[in-house]
């Protein structure tokens, strides 16, 4: 049932930057009617992150992700099917009703981009704008620290991988393709908790600068 009634006033979202003023003009449960009085447009961020992210068993943890990252500030998302993943399939549909809730929720004027799956092996040698990194978790291999490579108003595309972390071959092509490995902290994360933490460092140094 409708909230509003005939003269109210009702906020719009395209999701792609635009707010619109509207007056309701006709209100029933079947629909709504509104007229545009007034329209602005948000400037885009200053900064553009792009995640890829290797789904997770569990759809729902995926889900927690995409909101998260939503609310906290993101602009694309891919997910990127890896040797270790135990789930190659996602719920495409399901994923966008949760990043377009997400963005209500968060009052953002713009929906994240969800990207088809792909494949590592064939994400990693694709020629990208910005700077290229990729979250692994072996110790023994050098690793730079997110937060200090971080700099305001850039591209940043940050590689995710699954459960079973990226293989020690998946590291070496993605390091020589251009993606440079770094660490999101001494603790051992989860796959959808390394996607936030990444997304709230670069976010984080942005919105501070």
């Amino acid at each position: 049932m409708l909230r509003k009634n005939t003269g109210d006033t009702l906020m719009v979202t395209n999701g792609k930057g635009f707010l619109f003023t509207t007056e309701i003009t006709a209100a029933s449960p079947q629909k709504c009617v509104v007229m545009i009085n007034k329209v602005e447009k948000e400037a885009p961020a200053a900064y553009h992150l792009h995640l890829f992210v290797a789904p997770t068993k569990m759809n729902d943890r995926y889900e927690w992700f995409l909101e998260k990252a939503t609310e906290i500030g993101i602009h694309e998302i891919t997910p990127v099917i890896c040797s270790n993943s135990e789930r190659k399939v996602i719920k495409f549909e399901r994923f966008e009703k949760v990043l377009l809730s997400a963005m209500k929720q968060s009052l953002h004027l713009r929906k994240p981009v969800l990207h088809e799956t792909q494949e590592f092996q064939e994400l990693i040698s694709i020629k990208m704008d910005g700077k290229k990194f990729i979250a692994h978790c072996e110790e023994d291999k050098e690793r730079f620290s997110l937060k200090d490579l971080i700099a305001p108003g850039e591209k940043y595309n940050v590689l995710i991988g699954p459960e079973g972390d990226f293989t020690p071959a998946e590291i070496e092509k993605a390091i020589e393709n251009g993606w440079q490995p770094v660490s999101l902290g001494k603790s051992r994360l989860r796959t959808e908790t390394a996607a936030i933490v990444a997304c709230h460092t670069v976010s984080l140094i942005n919105e501070t600068n």
